[in-house]
């Protein structure tokens, strides 16, 4: 299935049915008076969160959609049915922005969530409820009101606890691979990684979501190589695994590059909490290795953020996905900031429950 993160969408609420205008005729009845009824509501245009998606797809072969018109009223008093409503099924993760793609409509995040996009028309007045006491006979109807009708952008970010970023080639996707059950795509190029992926990491017990993003090169903010608009995928994980390839030229200058970007996205990506690897250490010597980590250690000290304890990582850990070097260390250090941060976020909900 090809992975879709965007899609704009035209919706447009049902129009509200139009009201009757009818009289009650009946034989042996002398008085029969206005019985025309109400028109039906339309129907709505409603966004709703499901599970078993993780792309945009879907909208990519259908761009309109439209609720249905309210029926009209009827004599005897019968009012119109309501129009049934127009029901766009996301995955969990997606917004929903107006035409200008920075209003914010909506943000689903929990499977089950609805939204009304769009209201549909009222229905118009049937000539009973013109009826008075100096006019008993009412030739009036009102027509239902107009739907609603917008141009939408859905918005896809994905849910996970932790992101890997770092520059392409720097073995992210085996990573990945190698403690999640995920299938990327592997290769000795750079972008081999056109789209973000997802898999659930088990450790001690223990499950977390992990996603991985295509790489980021010098000037992906300004559309170089696949640009930054992959970068939304990693603003709701609670730390970022920042992967350094040690078989590259200049760890901290690596580095460095990943730090600007992140810097230029904005969204607090920056300011998000990070551990830092150098990866593919099986394929270096001891005293390339000795250089690349101290290159990397200056890098740090000038620039990323601090960790929950105030203080910065004095030395970046070390891994290899391939020989399984350190990758056990990583994800207990991943865990450590994941639980760290989901305390917090519990304890603030609770102190908000109940105010005096």
């Amino acid at each position: 299935m090809k992975f879709l993160d965007q899609a704009k969408v035209y919706v447009r609420s049902g129009d509200g049915g139009a009201g009757c205008v009818s009289f009650r005729r009946e034989k042996f009845i002398e008085f029969g008076g206005p019985d025309g009824g109400d028109g039906g509501r339309g129907g709505d245009v409603v966004a709703e969160c499901v599970d078993g998606l993780n792309t945009l797809i879907d909208y990519r072969y259908q761009q309109h959609f439209k609720a249905k018109t309210g029926m009209h009223g009827m004599g005897k008093n019968r009012a119109g049915g309501r129009g049934a409503d127009a029901v766009l099924k996301v995955p969990v993760g997606t917004q929903i922005f107006e035409e200008d793609e920075e209003t914010l409509i909506a943000d689903l995040t929990e499977v089950g969530q609805r939204v009304v996009i769009c209201k549909g028309g009222n229905g118009g007045f049937g000539n009973a409820y013109f009826t008075t006491s100096t006019n008993r006979a009412p030739r009036r109807a009102n027509p239902g009101q107009a739907g609603v009708e917008l141009t939408i952008v859905l918005r896809l970010k994905l849910i996970a606890d932790a992101g890997l970023i770092g520059l392409p080639n720097a073995g992210k996707s085996t990573f990945l691979a190698s403690v999640t059950a995920a299938k990327p795509k592997i290769a000795d190029y750079p972008f081999t990684t056109l789209h973000p992926g997802l898999g659930v990491v088990r450790q001690d017990g223990r499950e977390f979501v992990l996603a991985d993003i295509p790489g980021l090169i010098e000037g992906a903010h300004e559309g170089h190589g696949l640009g930054d608009r992959f970068l939304a995928h990693v603003e709701r994980c609670r730390v970022l695994l920042h992967l350094v390839d040690a078989t590259g030229e200049h760890a901290g200058r690596d580095y460095k590059t990943v730090r600007h970007e992140l810097e230029a996205y904005g969204a607090g990506l920056d300011a998000k909490l990070e551990i830092v690897a150098l990866s593919k250490v099986d394929a270096v010597d001891p005293e390339h290795f000795k250089k690349q980590r101290e290159r990397l250690k200056r890098a740090m000290a000038s620039a990323g953020p601090p960790l929950q304890d105030g203080d910065r990582r004095a030395a970046p850990l070390a891994l290899s996905a391939a020989t399984n070097t350190g990758v056990v260390e990583a994800l207990r250090t991943l865990l450590g900031v994941i639980d760290y941060n989901r305390n917090q976020e519990q304890a603030g909900a609770q102190n908000e429950e109940w105010r005096p």
